[in-house]
């Protein structure tokens, strides 16, 4: 089933601006809580995929915990209604204010990604007096396959600690008076759309709760991150992802210990298919061997084409045209890449014309900003 635009309602707002179907985040959610009936998991929506404060606050109704890593993200998640003892904070650069800020929000757990921050955080904790529970980041390097700036597994990324130091890393967490190592923590990328990499992972995570239980360590938790991806080329046919095979690549491969629960830290795949960008047509412009279609939205509002070479389906939503012809569609941004799609088959398209992008709502107006001292985008939410 298609997404319904309200046509009406876009002729007269002032673009560009995201458009939100909650009906589709809802029935996206609801999904995932169906999948993981009955079974130790818990999820935590990855508020760096969207913050605004109104699907923060649908999300939060819903049960989720919350993925967090800012100060910010921490404030806006305790705004929005998530509870202290669903959230966990993650980040490979986590400043002495926003540790106090977590220890002071009483947050589930720190996902630590360093001994030299396993340190501070133990001494800011004994400070006040408290205890910070943690899950040591582990960098498992599996490579995902995915854009080389969204893989975050493999050795050379900067995220998480090398397996060849994990022990010494847990010896020391288990050392510190005021640390309480809840578990160890995974993310080996975003975007993964082929379940390989995290069947992969759940071999490299098998083999690490082998090697603790010979030494007698258990953990509470297991946090595998996130990272499925979604559908970008067909958005209409597949709406919401893949989450019962996703989940049952875990439960397949992963041999959690008895008492265990298993963590996941989801975004992309929660929010991105009820989001879509809405421009207008500017210009249409013709040089002698381009069209191009020039939009009132550009890279400042949705940067993903720009950063990540990421294609969205682009379509015109208001002309009446049966003929087509090929466009670049482009942004007003003074730079190069300020390009959305590239000899794009539309159909033939005027100024004024009203074009979505879609599969926008991840990563599209969290990564926003003003360069060219532009306003940022509205919003607009369909029930």
């Amino acid at each position: 089933m298609k997404l319904r635009f309200p046509l009406k309602e876009f002729q007269q707002m002032e673009t560009p601006f995201y458009y939100y179907d909650m009906s589709l985040l809802d029935a996206t959610i609801k999904a995932i809580k169906k999948e993981i009936k009955d079974l130790p998991y818990e999820v935590h929506y990855a508020v760096k995929a969207n913050g605004n404060p109104t699907i923060l606050k649908a999300i939060a109704a819903h049960g989720l915990g919350v993925d967090l890593v800012s100060g910010g993200e921490i404030a806006a998640a305790l705004e929005a209604g998530f509870k202290p003892s669903g959230m966990v904070y993650s980040g490979v650069g986590k400043t002495d204010r926003e540790i106090i800020q977590g220890l002071e929000a009483g947050i589930y757990s720190f996902n630590v990604e360093s001994i030299p921050e396993l340190m501070v955080i133990n001494q800011l904790a004994q400070e006040r007096g408290l205890v910070a529970p943690v899950s040591i980041r582990v960098n498992p390097d599996i490579d995902a396959h995915t854009h080389r700036y969204i893989t975050t597994g493999t050795a050379e990324d900067k995220f998480g600690i090398n397996i060849e130091m994990l022990a010494a890393a847990v010896q020391t967490a288990n050392s510190l008076p005021a640390i309480h190592l809840r578990g160890l923590h995974f993310h080996v990328g975003s975007q993964i759309t082929q379940m390989k990499p995290f069947a992969m992972l759940c071999e490299s995570v098998n083999t690490l709760l082998d090697y603790f239980d010979r030494h007698d360590i258990s953990f509470e938790i297991i946090n595998v991150g996130g990272g499925l991806g979604i559908d970008y080329d067909m958005p209409d046919v597949n709406r919401i992802p893949d989450f019962q095979h996703f989940f049952d690549t875990f439960r397949r491969n992963l041999k959690l210990r008895e008492g265990q629960e298993l963590h996941f830290e989801l975004g992309r795949s929660i929010v991105a298919q009820c989001g879509s960008l809405i421009a207008r047509v500017v210009y249409v412009k013709e040089n002698r061997n381009k069209k191009f279609v020039i939009l009132d939205a550009g890279m400042t509002d949705l940067i993903r084409p720009a950063l990540y070479e990421a294609h969205h389906v682009i379509q015109n939503l208001t002309s009446q045209d049966t003929a087509s012809d090929t466009y670049d569609v482009v942004g007003p941004i003074c730079e190069s890449s300020d390009v959305f799609g590239k000899d794009e088959r539309l159909p033939v398209s005027h100024r004024g014309d009203i074009f979505a992008l879609r599969s926008a709502g991840a990563y599209g107006e969290s990564m926003a900003s003003q360069y060219n001292m532009r306003r940022l985008p509205g919003t607009y939410f369909d029930e």
